[in-house]
């Protein structure tokens, strides 16, 4: 069953490759068009999450080495440093995740204190009205 999942994804590794960049790059601007265009806060804050998932899944891809293995030194496989994987991507995607969760929780609770504030997360609404 491995050998069969091994010789499929050696097949169509630069389908995949490519698959893992589009999705990346189609959610970066998903999250951009939410971003631009909508006017409510929550959605606006929704989008920026967004962006923040695409631009993980791309360092992820960028950081993928076809067959390499986990960036652990062990006796016995000491020619594997030639196909060790780069975990510095991985270590900052993982920092990213945490400090994306907190911004994301920051926003989001500065949105519900404006729309405590104005009763409405509308920015046009919030713009027209004088502090």
């Amino acid at each position: 069953m491995q050998e069969e999942f091994n010789e499929i994804f050696l097949k169509y590794h630069d389908i995949i490759s490519l698959g893992v960049y589009g999705t990346a790059i189609g959610l970066i601007l998903i999250g951009l068009y939410a971003v631009l265009m909508k006017k409510n806060l929550v959605k606006i804050v929704i989008g920026l999450t967004i962006i923040d998932a695409g631009i993980h899944l791309l360092f992820i891809g960028i950081g993928y080495i076809n067959g390499g293995t986990a960036p652990i030194f062990s006796p016995g496989y000491e020619d594997a440093a030639k196909r060790m994987v780069d975990p510095i991507p991985q270590a900052l995607v993982l920092t990213a995740i945490v400090i994306g969760f907190a911004v994301t929780a920051v926003a989001l609770s500065l949105v519900i204190r404006l729309y405590k504030h104005h009763h409405t997360a509308k920015i046009d609404q919030i713009k027209s009205l004088k502090w």
